[in-house]
């Protein structure tokens, strides 16, 4: 299969791309779209057979959930119930958050197929801020599941040429609309009623929507454990081994962890490149990526993440050593994935 990739640089280019785009989802067939997280690998979210299509394309585990996106309060009506016990909360968090990268998980409709929420009673639902995305969406009229246009497992894709990497030759299309401006994919939050007077706010999966943003809506319970393989999953994002490059990942906590193998070479990951934090004499770096550069600022961080890592992994060295990141803000979202993308290796 030959992958076509078109731009969306001036406005003629972008009507063709969303027409183009448009009639392959009406046609049942899969697309790589830009969000403000990352690239998302779309199908009609209607279209059992469509959704399919993403599994085989990713060598996806049909027990791992699709999101399903959505482009306002009707559709997402048309897929999903709110419960009244958590109407309030959930309503004003889609005022505050949406739309954006934030994720629901709520109880699905029938209209939903199956394997889009790998069997389960609920559904992962958000809607996407990317305006590209927002007008195919809304020309179709119909929701679209989408997640992340790589390899199962991989690295997320976070530019139209790392989806062509991962995806050239598997799937037909992919629009590209830039770099994504937020980095990493969408926090998932699962809301619960409780008998006190502030409902829980469950972190499924860390995002760009901090547990600091979320705080004043609720109790926040963060998730601490990840699934593996053979675990049940009750929403995306939650296998323990993921975000993963094929070069050996190792996240020190400090530089006295390091110890030197000198038939090995390695790289570094680093947060904001500075000496004081105790890594960049640690060896002879083959290459240094530095997230931010000086500052150490979370969301530029978070932005820079996915695409420094995969420049790491095209290296060819034996190992990717990282540094932590602060686990606050954003942060928690990053050191989620590094963790996570480590987890294989360990």
């Amino acid at each position: 299969m030959e992958t076509l990739t078109l731009g969306t640089g001036n406005s003629q280019e972008l009507r063709v791309a969303i027409d183009k785009a448009v009639d392959h989802l009406e046609e049942g067939s899969i697309v790589a779209l830009p969000t403000e997280t990352v690239y998302g690998l779309a199908a009609n979210a209607l279209n059992a057979e469509a959704c399919a299509s993403i599994f085989e394309a990713k060598q996806r585990p049909n027990f791992d959930p699709l999101i399903v996106h959505v482009s306002g309060q009707e559709m997402l009506d048309s897929v999903a119930e709110i419960p009244d016990n958590i109407a309030d909360v959930t309503y004003t968090l889609i005022k505050e958050f949406w739309p954006g990268a934030l994720t629901f998980i709520l109880p699905k409709k029938e209209i939903v197929p199956d394997i889009v929420t790998s069997g389960l009673q609920t559904v992962a639902v958000r809607r996407s801020k990317n305006k590209i995305f927002a007008e195919i969406i809304n020309s179709l009229e119909s929701p679209i599941a989408a997640p992340s246009a790589n390899r199962f497992g991989s690295i997320s894709p976070t530019s139209a040429a790392a989806v062509n990497i991962e995806l050239s030759g598997v799937i037909p299309l992919i629009i590209d609309g830039g770099a994504c401006s937020e980095g990493v994919e969408s926090t998932i939050i699962k809301v619960e009623p409780s008998e006190k007077k502030k409902p829980i706010i469950k972190i499924l999966r860390p995002g760009p929507v901090t547990p600091e943003m979320l705080k004043k809506f609720g109790k926040i319970e963060k998730n601490q454990s990840h699934l593996d393989e053979t675990s049940s999953l009750t929403s995306p994002g939650q296998l323990d081994s993921h975000y993963a490059p094929k070069t050996p990942l190792r996240v020190l906590a400090s530089p006295d962890e390091f110890k030197l193998d000198c038939s090995k070479s390695y790289a570094l990951l680093s947060y904001r490149g500075q000496r004081k934090d105790g890594y960049l004499e640690l060896c002879e770096w083959s290459h240094i990526e530095t997230l931010s550069p000086g500052s150490g600022k979370l969301p530029e961080a978070a932005v820079r993440f996915f695409y420094s890592l995969r420049k790491l992994d095209e290296l060819g060295v034996d190992e990717i050593i990282s540094e932590p990141i602060p686990e606050r803000g954003i942060g928690l979202a990053i050191m989620d994935r590094l963790k996570r993308a480590s987890h294989q290796f360990n």
